[in-house]
């Protein structure tokens, strides 16, 4: 009698706690949610972050607050993620070297993206344009392939820094091309692109948000672009796969992310919410007048996406011997 009376009181505490986790689920969100950016404010991942989440927050009918958690190239921010409850109260934005690049590029990373954890949409991915100085002797890609086999590691590419997808995708052109060039890193993209400007590095992979304005106003030439086909921002510039460079493809991309074992159903809510987010007639200007492509699907698609990037550019890091500072 009383082995039944005490497993009908753990039946008890068990149907309990399993009513009262579908409650929480059901009642998500009922307070406000941390939003981690592991960049700096005032860039280009924290400024779509703080859109999105404003975006998120009217339809959840909950604030979004953004935290940025910048360093070690995106690492503290993305595991501080990992580390956090997984009851949907602590999301944030994976990014493209995080996420794909940084396991392999580091190697003593403390958590692994595809298993710790949950993606939940692809919010914005593009394409990097090759540029050169205006006054360069380089107009094609033609011309640097042809002086970099003339003199192999004489010129020069900068980019923001070790392990992104400035440097990744000049990487990726020289192995593709048979060249070998000089990597200039600089503490920012920005940085980079201003020494170009000053005639100082031959030439750059910049993204299309911060390579269009420059290229409009003359102050740098575009060669070729990184997706597979042009983009509608710089028609006249050819793509490498037009060039007979098809695998130079590049897209810079960003999406949301939660913890392991943050329930499928506040996934799905967060999935449908952010999809919804990514119809606002604004946001999906601010997307396509940097040249970027809207995001959206499901969260197995988005984890799609990150499984083929990390084994891609893990065997690009592996091939280049590239390391980290």
């Amino acid at each position: 009698m009383k082995l039944i009376q005490k497993l009908s009181a753990s039946l008890l505490c068990l149907i309990a706690i399993f009513s009262s986790t579908v409650f929480a689920q059901s009642n998500y969100p009922n307070k406000a949610i941390n939003f981690i950016v592991p960049y700096g404010a005032g860039g280009s991942a924290d400024s779509r972050s703080r859109q999105i989440a404003q975006k998120m927050s009217v339809l959840l009918k909950q604030p979004i607050v953004v935290d940025n958690k910048p360093g070690a190239g995106g690492n503290i921010g993305t595991e501080a993620i990992v580390r956090a409850a997984p009851d949907g109260y602590t999301i944030g934005m994976g990014n493209f070297a995080p996420m794909a690049v940084n396991k392999t590029l580091f190697g003593n990373l403390r958590y692994d993206p595809e298993t710790d954890l949950t993606p939940i949409i692809l919010v914005e991915k593009g394409p990097l344009v090759l540029v050169v100085n205006p006054n360069s002797p380089y107009k094609t890609v033609q011309d640097i392939v042809a002086a970099a086999k003339a003199k192999p590691g004489v010129l020069t590419f900068s980019s923001g820094g070790i392990g992104g997808s400035h440097q990744l995708s000049a990487e990726l052109f020289e192995l593709n091309a048979g060249i070998q060039m000089i990597h200039v890193p600089y503490k920012s993209g920005s940085a980079a692109l201003t020494d170009l400007m000053g005639g100082n590095v031959d030439l750059m992979f910049d993204q299309m948000y911060s390579a269009v304005p420059s290229i409009q106003a003359g102050k740098i030439r575009p060669l070729a672009i990184t997706s597979k086909k042009r983009a509608p921002l710089l028609p006249n510039v050819p793509s490498f796969a037009e060039l007979g460079y098809p695998k130079v493809e590049v897209l810079n991309w960003q999406g949301l992310i939660a913890p392991k074992g943050t329930p499928k159903a506040i996934i799905d809510k967060l999935n449908a919410a952010a999809n919804e987010a990514l119809k606002d007639p604004q946001l999906r200007e601010l997307m396509l007048s940097q040249g970027n492509e809207i995001g959206g699907g499901s969260p197995a698609e988005f984890a799609t996406l990150i499984k083929a990037e990390a084994s891609k550019w893990s065997a690009v890091v592996k091939s280049a011997n590239i390391k980290p500072e």
